[in-house]
């Protein structure tokens, strides 16, 4: 930690925002908001508002919304969080799949938020050290603990029926 109280950066994440206006009605609203994500990689992805907050045409519902990839990310981080603590305690995952949701609230200033975020994972083991219910619940509390993305939001995360503070 520095004498600022700020912690060194241990390593950086880019991404490129990229939109570009497409047609003369900019000042009245009435403009697309399709734009670009792309990643330090080199992937580039199609972004737009949700249509649940700017309407069709000016959103596009096939493409990602920073609100659904914020989800994905918790859910992401968390599934690699966890994987990596149950190999290291010796349980096999064959596969892992979560249909992760988050909701969205108005704040005590009005202003929507993704207040909480359910992950419902289901996970497929095999080998001969198969986890109990309890090891499970303790790899997701220790998996919410340990995850990148949970340990730098306010939002509410919960696994299953287990509740945890991002």
């Amino acid at each position: 930690m520095r004498r600022d109280g700020r912690c060194f950066a241990v390593s950086a994440h880019k991404a490129i925002i990229n939109w570009k206006r497409t047609s003369p009605d900019f000042l009245t609203g009435k403009y697309s908001r399709e734009h670009t994500w792309t990643f330090d990689g080199g992937i580039t992805l199609l972004a737009s508002p949700s249509p649940s907050v700017v309407p069709v045409p000016y959103s596009n519902p096939a493409y990602v919304d920073p609100e659904e990839a914020f989800v994905a990310a918790v859910s992401s981080c968390h599934m690699l969080t966890f994987l990596y603590l149950a190999s290291r305690q010796g349980f096999q995952v064959d596969s892992y799949q979560d249909e992760a949701l988050g909701e969205m609230a108005k704040n005590e200033k009005g202003i929507p938020w993704v207040s909480s975020i359910k992950l419902n994972p289901k996970i497929a083991y095999s080998g001969e050290k198969l986890p109990t219910a309890a090891d499970e619940q303790r790899l997701h509390h220790l998996a919410h603990e340990q995850c990148y993305i949970s340990n730098s939001i306010k939002t509410e995360v919960s696994v299953g029926n287990a509740r945890h503070e991002g």
